[in-house]
């Protein structure tokens, strides 16, 4: 997405759990500093996450991403070569984001596009219902499963 005339990046982090897009950031570049500040972003203890999956592009396998799943002890899916079954749900979350969000949308800025970027994740997680979670929001299937 152009940003100020400038292409910039998105790093969306999705619990396939619920849905819910947990971990987000937006930056210049894609690499694994954007992928670190969308870790920064979630708000659950990261021990708790058990498994990243990712498809194979260098942002998320480095060293910087490898400290963060040693240290919390989080196991690495990479997906297959060929094989978008494994990206599903990302791919359907991506699908939603950018008709939803980048579509015809100018950024003047970084600090824009991350204001923007919060409001699209708070609309995502708590207002959008979806058929495989009973026709629940991500949000409320989690607090519903946790009764």
């Amino acid at each position: 997405m152009q940003v100020g005339g400038k292409w910039h990046y998105i790093c969306l982090l999705i619990d396939l759990f619920n849905r819910e897009i947990i971990g987000y950031s937006a930056g210049p570049n894609k690499t694994a500093e954007l992928v670190q500040q969308a870790f920064h972003k979630i708000t659950r203890p990261l021990n708790k996450i058990t498994l990243f999956h990712t498809d194979r592009g260098n942002e998320f396998k480095n060293k910087i991403i490898d400290e963060i799943l040693i240290t919390f002890n989080i196991k690495r899916s990479l997906s297959a070569k060929g094989c978008p079954y494994d990206n599903a749900v990302a791919e359907t979350t991506y699908k939603t984001f950018k008709t939803e969000f980048i579509k015809g949308k100018k950024f003047e800025n970084l600090t824009q596009l991350k204001c923007e970027l919060f409001d699209f994740v708070n609309w995502y997680n708590n207002l959008i219902i979806h058929g495989s979670l009973n026709y629940l929001t991500p949000v409320e299937f989690r607090k519903w499963q946790s009764t």
